[in-house]
């Protein structure tokens, strides 16, 4: 397991029956976590500035118990990023991705040319921002405008706003084959497909019966030197085996290199606690 334990700004203070306990920049959450499957002695009496509770009937809502901004600023090393309380419980990012951010940092500084990077299912932009701070190319697609609107919110914190970077609200599938005809090609491919989700025209979108014909119409987009193809995956039951099984065939059939996979997680503060968020699967070129 890859731990992210750097990330100064963020920690989990405790787990419990269901439940993390969490400080961003010093508003504190308490919010489900489907992985809590243990209840320890002590009761969950946290103190917290805003609690979220799912409903018997789907959904949830967000109880504030204490004054806290409409949106804040957290940090991980030189990057700044938005974060606000969502209707479904999150806030707008996944910290442990910053193993991810890191390494497509690395690989563009290692390649000491212009590198150009895809990421797909996009979101509110981290990874689009890390490469932008190596001064890649960037193409950020999402089926979400509010998502778009709030990446865009994070590139200009982080005084990005004259990077070479295109936002499309568009379905990840539509846009890959458009890309395709178009003959555009990237040194770099990042997609963090959901389970279920719709695109930006209510298309269906559905992880099992999809990402394999995404991942083999993404392959066609990697320029003749690929650098990484990474895939991350929340879906429970779907295998970093299976990632890696189909990394192999529609990547490293076409381009020879290294596949790896993990699961990300995030240690809990003063504690041997861990808590699983994910895993990852990749591709990468030979050094």
């Amino acid at each position: 397991m890859k731990l992210i334990s750097d990330f100064i700004e963020y920690q989990i203070l405790d787990l419990n029956n269901g439940k993390k306990l969490e400080t961003w920049n010093g508003v504190i959450l308490n919010r489900p976590d489907p992985q809590v499957i243990w209840q320890k002695e002590n009761n969950l009496n946290w103190i917290n500035d805003a609690t979220y509770d799912r409903s018997n009937t789907g959904g949830g809502k967000w109880t504030i118990n204490n004054r806290i901004p409409t949106s804040w600023i957290i940090n991980y090393h030189d990057l700044k990023f938005n974060l606000k309380l969502m209707g479904f419980k999150h806030t707008g990012l996944f910290p442990e991705q910053a193993y991810n951010w890191n390494l497509v940092r690395k690989k563009i500084r290692e390649a000491k040319r212009k590198v150009n990077v895809l990421n797909l299912f996009a979101y509110t932009g981290a990874l689009s921002i890390a490469a932008l701070k190596e001064g890649a190319s960037v193409v950020h697609v999402d089926s979400s405008r509010g998502m778009i609107d709030w990446a865009k919110e994070n590139v200009k914190l982080n005084n990005l706003e004259n990077g070479n970077i295109r936002f499309l609200v568009d379905d990840v599938r539509k846009f890959v084959k458009r890309e395709i005809r178009r003959g555009n090609k990237y040194d770099i491919i990042v997609m963090d497909p959901p389970s279920f989700g719709r695109g930006a025209k209510s298309e269906v979108w559905n992880i099992e019966n999809d990402l394999d014909n995404l991942i083999k119409d993404a392959s066609l987009l990697l320029s003749d030197n690929p650098l990484l193809f990474i895939i991350n995956s929340y879906t429970t039951g779907l295998s970093k085996t299976i990632l890696e099984n189909i990394l192999y065939l529609r990547v490293n059939t076409k381009f020879s290199g290294i596949i790896t996979s993990d699961e990300l997680g995030l240690p809990v503060k003063d504690s041997n606690l861990i808590l699983p968020c994910g895993l990852y699967a990749r591709w990468e070129n030979k050094e």
